[in-house]
């Protein structure tokens, strides 16, 4: 994947000098039309874009993740940084509600790698079919077999990695690690949604934002400041849809505890047929 098109076409785009590329194309499209439905004052951050590039740069070809810290900043820097993304296209600049993205972003992150992680220890054979289906394309020179749990974790639990390879569900240490990392991402959920219950309340989230005076925040928390409680209800009723990823994130969490962590159960591969209809019912509530 060449990282550095992506990066010369976000810096034309942004520049007003799109390439004619499709996604380019509709990126210039849609900064246009933020501008004018915010008379101008309303904008994508070009490094936000620039942040996930060089994220999903760093462990395109399966590099391990050093520790759970480690994993937690690479869903920071692509998860929760794309719904930041959405959030400014509604537009939105409020630091509570990227506050609320930035821990249901690093929820889902966690959670994407994990249910990655028997497709990457056990690729499937490249597909030759034209639209493939159920195939996971690794890119040229990426480690085949890689165990992509953060190797703090795997030495805290005395998970081998020729071990998982060999014995796979049945490795000694793996559900403990799997556990271990999906707490992690479990407890970015909790701290959400009590965050969410407090807000509706008037009251404080509990705790700073520790990314709020990172780039592209400054402008959310400038317009937060001594904002009327009603403009902070209304700002979490409009956020609302965009972060509904902490249903589909809980939804499988249950599924894999339900499972004993067995990773490798083939039922966390599948579609989740409640999902639809509990997204619905929860946005109906109010609730994440």
């Amino acid at each position: 994947m060449r990282f550095s098109f992506w990066r010369d076409t976000v810096n034309r785009t942004f520049s007003g000098n799109p390439p004619k590329e499709p996604v380019a194309v509709l990126l210039a499209s849609a900064l246009e039309d933020l501008s004018k439905r915010s008379n101008g004052h309303a904008k994508l951050n070009k490094s936000w874009f620039v942040k996930v590039i060089s994220a999903r740069e760093q462990y395109l070809n399966n590099n391990p993740y050093p520790s759970l810290d480690a994993l937690e900043r690479y869903a920071e820097n692509t998860y929760s940084t794309l719904l930041y993304l959405t959030l400014s296209a509604l537009p939105m600049t409020n630091i509570n509600i990227d506050h609320l993205a930035s821990h249901i972003g690093k929820a889902q992150g966690i959670a994407t790698v994990l249910r990655g992680l028997p497709l990457i220890a056990f690729p499937p054979p490249p597909s030759h079919h034209s639209n493939p289906t159920g195939a996971l394309a690794l890119p040229a020179g990426g480690r085949q077999g890689a165990v992509m749990l953060p190797l703090d974790v795997m030495a805290q639990c005395r998970v081998r990695e020729e071990d998982v390879y060999r014995k796979g569900s049945e490795a000694p240490g793996l559900r403990d690690a799997v556990f271990k990392v999906a707490t992690r991402s479990s407890d970015h959920l909790i701290t959400a949604r009590t965050m969410l219950k407090n807000l509706r309340k008037g009251e404080d989230v509990g705790h700073e934002f520790e990314h709020g005076e990172e780039e592209g925040h400054s402008d959310s928390l400038s317009a937060t400041k001594d904002q009327p409680f009603i403009e902070q209800k209304d700002d979490i009723s409009r956020a609302l849809g965009i972060l509904m990823p902490a249903v589909a994130t809980q939804l499988w969490l249950d599924r894999l505890q339900k499972r004993d962590f067995d990773i490798f159960h083939p039922s966390l591969r599948s579609a989740d047929w409640k999902l639809p209809l509990k997204a619905f019912f929860m946005h109906l509530r109010g609730q994440i």
